[in-house]
């Protein structure tokens, strides 16, 4: 077959390594050896002898999600082989997380990770009951977790000198040593008066990174997660 479907550009290439890797901007390539964990529903394509099985969560898990809508429908693959992943053909992204580390994370914007990392579904601190509260993923240990975006991301520099204030449906996730706060940017009067659609925001304080989608989410996005 010929044409600029069947180039070098789209053709997939064998991996050289076991783990996660960018296949394109759109998809995330696993290559198996043992297990791993990734979104159920998120498999494109695999080759190899491997197997999908739905990851239970435990009675806390699960009750944390129905009762916060946040936690992570995951499915485990066990089995040597290489798998594809993907979701709504958002961008795909890598983060290392370290030894000592930890990455929150909105859960929607998970894709895949490491059987080497452990999540938990935590309160962010300073939040409130805004929205009915506002949970995320708390993910530590050592390996590779992979995320997904509409759009390429934002990586945000804070510090000490220069808080950031991130609107509460665009955030994506943030590095260990950030405070978390709502801050209120709108003043009663201007709410009486309609407002300007931007009346909190989630205040980053401390030093590290916080992570933002390039717009906000949309109800019927909101909707399908």
């Amino acid at each position: 077959m010929k044409g600029d479907l069947f180039s070098s550009q789209h053709v997939v290439q064998p991996a050289v390594a076991p783990g996660m890797s960018v296949e394109n901007a759109k998809c995330l390539k696993y290559a198996v050896n043992g297990e791993m964990y990734a979104r159920q529903g998120a498999m494109v394509a695999y080759r190899g002898d491997l197997v999908f099985e739905r990851k239970g969560q435990g009675v806390g898990g699960m009750l944390k999600r129905a009762v916060t809508g946040e936690g992570l429908p995951l499915m485990a693959v066990r089995g040597q082989g290489e798998a594809w992943f993907a979701h709504e053909a958002q961008n795909c992204f890598i983060v290392d997380v370290e030894p000592g580390d930890q990455f929150t994370v909105n859960g929607r914007h998970v894709l895949c990770f490491d059987a080497s990392l452990s999540y938990e579904i935590k309160t962010v601190k300073g939040s409130g009951i805004t929205g009915g509260g506002l949970f995320n993923s708390v993910f530590t240990g050592q390996g590779r977790l992979g995320l997904v975006c509409d759009g390429n991301p934002l990586v945000i520099p804070v510090s000490a000198q220069a808080p950031v204030y991130v609107d509460t449906d665009a955030v994506v996730g943030w590095t260990t040593h950030l405070q978390t706060s709502l801050h209120r940017s709108q003043s009663i009067g201007s709410m009486l008066r309609g407002g300007s659609g931007e009346a909190v925001q989630l205040m980053f304080q401390g030093e590290g990174f916080v992570v933002v989608r390039p717009s906000e989410l949309t109800p019927q996005k909101n909707q399908q997660h």
